[in-house]
């Protein structure tokens, strides 16, 4: 593995995860029985610098271009999806604390650049509104990677009469909450995604984030944090960290299905390679898995030459257009996960053969609020027929 150095660059990042992914395919067992991503993981990660790529410099952080970030995070789904969601999710934090007022990065990072941040982006708080901040409550599921953070950004919605409600992310120590072991599911075992609770602690309003700033890009964050990729919409950031992994984790169910079909002769005496739904199988998703790459590249390059050029980022039409691309990230791997599992036989079934676990992670993927394409779909194409856009989270 490839040690964190002063003339990092983006194709040294992802060989650096490249490099790891043979180690975690060897702790991905591990990982499932402990429901958690083993320190050790994390801190290869670290010493790799996988979590600098989006962090700023001011704390030392590289400020790449998201295409970077999420080249790691499919890069290391080939070996591990927990691992790559994980770090999609926690990485991204290093991205959006750049939207807070200063003081909160140096809250998190003072003391040490290394500080992870986990989250919860639920609108479950309860907010008061006091002197200087917020009284802040609430229980919150699907903190993923909760364990190796000492922060953690949670949803709240503020109600101002007359108003609709404002959400907000608030920013909090370890100290404030409690985390509660919930974590016992089907795909994605070792997010260790766990509860979080909040009970009636102090939130200073320097520490709390609008998503209307987010939105328009008037972030308390913008004239200390320059960098042009903390110029983009939150929304179409963040919608990507946690669509990204299923790529990488087809892309590794693929190498496991072809390494397999490539000798298996099955019961009966027939070459798997032969075979029509084999073949089909491993073309439709090597297809797949290169359109989705390229459409998620493209959608970047589109927005940061566009904040290069000084152009503003309104066209709602192509925000909602990129928002709904991502969202048909995770559905479109697992019905291709599940094909190649299908054209596998008896053979997929058992527990030894890695394929079932990328199928299953991709699946429990698909329950995240932000990949459902039939929501974004459906208010894309509404926007397309003429009516009013729903979605501010792009």
């Amino acid at each position: 593995m490839q040690a964190k150095s002063n003339t990092v660059t983006a194709e040294s990042l992802v060989q650096s995860a490249r490099a790891l992914v043979p180690k975690l395919k060897e702790r991905a067992a591990q990982t499932e029985r402990d429901r958690k991503v083993p320190v050790e993981t994390v801190a290869d990660m670290q010493a790799a610098g996988l979590f600098d790529v989006l962090k700023p410099k001011q704390y030392g952080g590289y400020e790449m271009d998201p295409q970077v970030f999420y080249d790691v995070c499919m890069t290391l789904a080939e070996g591990c999806m927990s691992t790559a969601w994980i770090y999609g999710v926690i990485g991204v934090h290093n991205w959006q604390i750049a939207l807070f007022d200063p003081k909160a990065a140096q809250d998190v990072f003072g003391k040490d650049h290394k500080t992870l941040i986990a989250s919860t982006y639920m609108p479950k708080g309860q907010v008061t509104p006091v002197e200087g901040g917020f009284k802040f409550s609430g229980r919150w599921g699907f903190s993923s990677g909760i364990d190796h953070c000492d922060w953690v950004f949670l949803g709240g919605l503020i109600f101002n009469p007359g108003q609709p409600p404002e959400y907000r992310t608030f920013l909090l120590p370890k100290s404030d909450y409690e985390i509660v072991d919930t974590w016992h599911v089907m795909g994605l075992k070792g997010t260790g995604s766990k509860d979080i609770v909040v009970k009636d602690v102090f939130v200073p309003e320097y520490r709390t984030h609008k998503a209307s700033d987010g939105f328009m890009g008037t972030n308390p964050g913008r004239d200390t944090f320059t960098s042009d990729i903390y110029k983009l919409p939150f929304g179409q950031i963040f919608v990507r960290a946690v669509s990204s992994a299923a790529i990488g984790g087809l892309q590794g169910a693929l190498d496991t299905f072809l390494e397999f079909a490539q000798v298996r002769v099955g019961d009966m005496g027939n070459k798997t390679s032969e075979q029509a739904p084999a073949q089909l199988a491993a073309a439709e998703t090597a297809l797949a898995i290169d359109e989705m790459k390229l459409i998620l590249h493209r959608n970047f390059d589109v927005l940061m030459s566009k904040v290069r050029a000084g152009q503003p980022l309104d066209d709602i039409r192509q925000r909602l257009l990129f928002r709904h691309q991502a969202s048909q990230v995770v559905e479109r791997s697992a019905k291709h996960a599940y094909q190649l599992f299908s054209a596998c036989g008896g053979r997929g079934i058992f527990l030894d053969f890695p394929l079932h676990r990328y199928m299953t992670d991709i699946m429990a993927a698909r329950g995240h609020y932000a990949n459902n394409p039939e929501q974004f779909g459906r208010n894309f194409g509404g926007y397309l027929l003429g009516r009013d856009n729903t979605d501010y989270f792009i």
